[in-house]
């Protein structure tokens, strides 16, 4: 039985790590208007700035509604029926009764790897996409500790967040893109005597823009991402009442040497641990919190 401290812990932790999320998707916000101002202003029209905000919209609007049929198109997933593996439905059945969720669709990825993620516009329409690797080599508590953890996933809507995110600094990128292109082969050729000194400024900051958009709200979607997965851990600890079954499975994962085959750029850091093996990374350009510092967290939730 909990202890009403490790509640408290639990639920400090959730919502230290929610507080810091949208503190994020704010300043990501912000950042993406803020370009668009800037590009807007260098290149003399304010146009540019209303199409950014709308195509975000609109790229947001269309992401909500058909991102889990992408991603699970993309991952190469296949619907698992409750004969094909009752014991798997069970478990998933029995944690959604204690969390409140309506039964979410299981989808399984053909690969040995072990690993798993989670997708769906909101909790009526989720969707947990489990490894037969992960279904194969884990025990029982540790498959239950994972997919509390892509439960915790659905039921804070995390899966829409990050793809919304996704589209945002994919358009970010774009408009960089677009106006570098500008600036070396269309921006000399009009309008040299308007604006004066003000537009060249303009000209140079957004030029600086155009580099540094990219790589700032890849950051900014890394950090969302990480923190998401601090949450989903802690929730998941909470819902099955044993941290340990996580953690253990967590260690497992990391022991893994195997890549995941079907996973991408686009959908790595949908994922409950980084599905590329092998390949080292700046902690900054990872896609998730070092596995050590989740265990070391889900461990030091006294239950």
């Amino acid at each position: 039985m909990l202890h009403a401290s490790c509640f408290m812990t639990l639920y400090t932790q959730a919502d230290k790590n929610t507080r810091l999320t949208w503190l994020y998707i704010t300043g990501f916000l912000v950042f993406v208007i803020g370009v668009g101002y800037v590009f807007a202003g260098a290149m003399g029209n304010s146009t540019i700035l209303y199409i950014a905000v709308i195509f975000s919209v609109v790229m947001s609007f269309a992401s909500y509604w058909w991102s889990d049929k992408i991603v699970l198109a993309m991952s190469s997933a296949k619907e698992l029926k409750h004969e094909d593996n009752p014991q798997i439905y069970h478990l998933v059945e029995n944690l959604c009764i204690t969390a409140g969720l309506p039964v979410p669709k299981i989808y399984i990825i053909q690969d040995s790897a072990i690993n798993a993620f989670a997708t769906g516009r909101d909790p009526k329409h989720g969707v947990i996409c489990l490894t037969t690797g992960i279904i194969s080599r884990l025990e029982k508590t540790e498959i239950e500790g994972v997919i509390a953890h892509e439960l915790s996933h659905i039921g804070n809507r995390d899966i829409l967040l990050s793809t919304v995110i996704v589209i945002l600094v994919g358009f970010v990128t774009l408009l960089a893109d677009w106006f570098r292109h500008w600036a070396f082969f269309g921006g000399k050729s009009r309008d040299n005597n308007e604006g004066g000194q003000l537009r060249m400024i303009l000209i140079i900051v957004a030029i600086i823009l155009s580099i540094l958009a990219p790589i700032a709200a890849m950051l900014m979607q890394l950090a969302i991402s990480r923190k998401r997965e601090f949450l989903a851990d802690a929730d998941g600890a909470l819902l099955t009442r044993y941290p340990e079954g996580l953690a253990k499975a967590l260690e497992k994962i990391s022991q893994d040497t195997e890549p995941l085959e079907a996973a991408n750029r686009a959908t790595a850091h949908l994922f409950i641990a980084n599905p590329f093996k092998g390949k080292k990374m700046m902690k900054m350009f990872m896609t998730h919190p070092p596995i050590e510092e989740r265990i070391k967290a889900l461990r030091g939730m006294n239950m």
